[in-house]
């Protein structure tokens, strides 16, 4: 638990919540609505070129206070500045959590252990620069002489998922002229498709891993390595030409083969999930160009500064992350959908799902106690419309409440007779009914017969926010991000998790390391598993023999 911080269900604000929630539960939109003919416009919040509409939520005035004196209470302020200040907010690690490091501006000042880090990020990021200039023009040749046009990103989990979804996210602005292929599961197939019509002698491939020694990532890269010498007679010296590495780890970079003049580091200090903006990003600067992706630290740098010293409740994040805590904790909704209507953000959702899940999919606080409240929802989505003919009939109908964020556009980037306006009009259409709905007396009104009448009912009362930007650029992106980022800080500080460790990825793995060397056993090993476990190896040892 923090110091001087009462736990969660003791705080007065959070029963105070617990009592105004037995009062307002019952409320629905339509006379919520009915009674603040204003709302629509009094209950949202601009900045930085965010403007969220969160009147479609179950809440009052009173609500909303009592959101953010919970906040107060559970000393958000002080974590946010304990943050930005270098503290070693992460403390099972005993790190500190500086990824708003990876965006300050040239000539800013932040301090980990008595060292300004700015100035290596920004070592960093010209290094970056540099041997993304080279790559674009030409200018860097693989083995043979050929010039370089695809890029292969080997990484799993925060050095894939960032890579991938601003990938997709920014293709509109990306070099055309070359390939970008992404590969993270150790399933064969993904590395056998990714580099199937690719010619080694025109690919460099980018191996992201703190490490060096990531299992998925690290067979992945051997694999490339098989493949590139493969495809290039043989000569061990082509490696250096066609890999470069993410790494930290010298000693196992040179001994792949890479040239340690082409590792580009990063800290401690910066999560895989939170990395997308540091140097796990090079296949993202390579594809953009270095000023696009400085676009993008700018984005992330705006929302960082909004988050930093806006009142709570005109904060982007701070409104997201309670109201997201308001349904998970009072109302027992156990997901929130996230639907981008903006088909460049198709990867979005999935990206989100590390980044929210892996944070605050915790069940101790920061001294080790046992919640005893709920925390992490589930995210997911996909990007409208596609989702409308999928499953808002369960959004819509269905038995379970679930809070949706709609991510919308005002100006597409591909114009096309009237689909933007279509798609825009969707958007507000979809939040129009979740929360109004449609009664049974206007369904009668339209003629319908009584017994059809209860398919064809709305409930409504189905919360939203709405998130609009004016264009998906580089700098959007980075606001997006940045915006999500700091929702889950805020959510994590009042459930007084760690948000920043992810120690439950480790059993499987190590679980996983010690059966690959029974499947792989050439004599029957001695297994020492529960039956379920023991019975499934030696069923896969027998067959694949056959």
């Amino acid at each position: 638990m923090t110091a001087g911080i009462a736990p969660l269900i003791s705080r007065p604000a959070w029963k105070a919540l617990q009592s105004h929630y037995q009062k307002v539960r019952d409320l629905h939109l339509r006379d919520i609505f009915a009674a603040d003919p204003k709302r629509g416009e009094r209950l949202t919040a601009e900045a930085v070129g965010i403007y969220l509409d969160y009147s479609k939520h179950r809440v009052t005035d009173e609500t909303l206070a009592l959101l953010r004196q919970l906040a107060e209470e559970s000393g958000l302020r002080q974590r946010i500045d304990a943050m930005f200040r270098g503290e070693k907010i992460n403390v099972t690690e005993n790190r500190a959590v500086l990824h708003v490091a990876l965006r300050a501006p040239r000539g800013t000042s932040i301090v980990v252990d008595g060292k300004d880090v700015v100035p290596e990020v920004h070592a960093v990021l010209d290094k970056m620069a540099d041997f993304t200039n080279r790559l674009r023009s030409g200018g860097w040749k693989g083995h043979t002489g050929k010039r370089i046009r695809n890029v292969v990103n080997i990484g799993i989990g925060g050095s894939d998922l960032g890579p991938v979804m601003a990938y997709e996210a920014l293709r509109h602005y990306s070099e055309r002229s070359m390939t970008f292929r992404f590969v993270s599961n150790v399933d064969g197939t993904d590395f056998a498709e990714a580099v199937r019509d690719l010619d080694p002698a025109e690919t460099l491939f980018i191996i992201s891993s703190k490490t060096f020694t990531t299992l998925e990532t690290m067979t992945n890269a051997g694999s490339a390595r098989e493949w590139t010498l493969k495809g290039l007679g043989g000569d061990v010296k082509a490696v250096a030409k066609h890999f470069v590495a993410v790494s930290t780890n010298a000693a196992k970079v040179s001994e792949f083969g890479i040239d340690t003049a082409n590792m580009f580091g990063f800290w401690d200090w910066v999560g895989g999930r939170y990395s997308m903006d540091s140097a796990i990003g090079l296949s993202t600067m390579i594809a953009v160009g270095p000023d696009n992706f400085r676009a993008m630290l700018d984005g992330f740098h705006q929302v960082d500064e909004h988050f930093r010293t806006a009142p709570f409740e005109r904060n982007l994040p701070v409104l997201l992350g309670l109201l997201s805590l308001w349904y998970n904790d009072f109302f027992g909704a156990q997901t929130v959908a996230v639907l981008p209507y903006e088909q460049y953000l198709k990867r979005f959702p999935a990206y989100l799902q590390q980044l929210t899940m892996e944070s605050n999919g915790k069940h101790v606080t920061l001294d080790g106690r046992r919640v005893d409240y709920d925390t992490g929802p589930i995210y997911w989505g996909e990007p409208g419309t596609n989702g409308q003919h999928s499953f808002y009939q369960l959004i819509h109908q269905g038995t379970r409440l679930i809070p949706c964020d709609f991510i919308g556009f005002i100006k597409t980037l591909n114009p096309l007779g009237p689909h933007h306006d279509m798609l825009v009009a969707n958007v507000f259409a979809q939040t129009e009914a979740l929360a109004f709905g449609k009664t049974p007396e206007q369904v009668k009104a339209e003629g319908t017969p009584d017994w059809l009448v209860p398919h064809r009912v709305f409930e409504g009362n189905r919360p939203s926010n709405t998130i609009l930007l004016e264009r998906l650029t580089p700098e959007a992106l980075g606001k997006l991000v940045a915006l999500y980022e700091h929702s889950v800080f805020t959510q994590g500080v009042i459930w007084d998790v760690d948000s920043f460790d992810q120690w439950g990825v480790e059993l499987g793995k190590v679980l996983a390391q010690r059966i690959i060397a029974e499947l792989e056993a050439t004599t029957e090993p001695v297994l020492s598993h529960d039956s379920s476990t023991t019975a499934l190896i030696r069923r896969y040892r027998k067959l694949k023999s056959l």
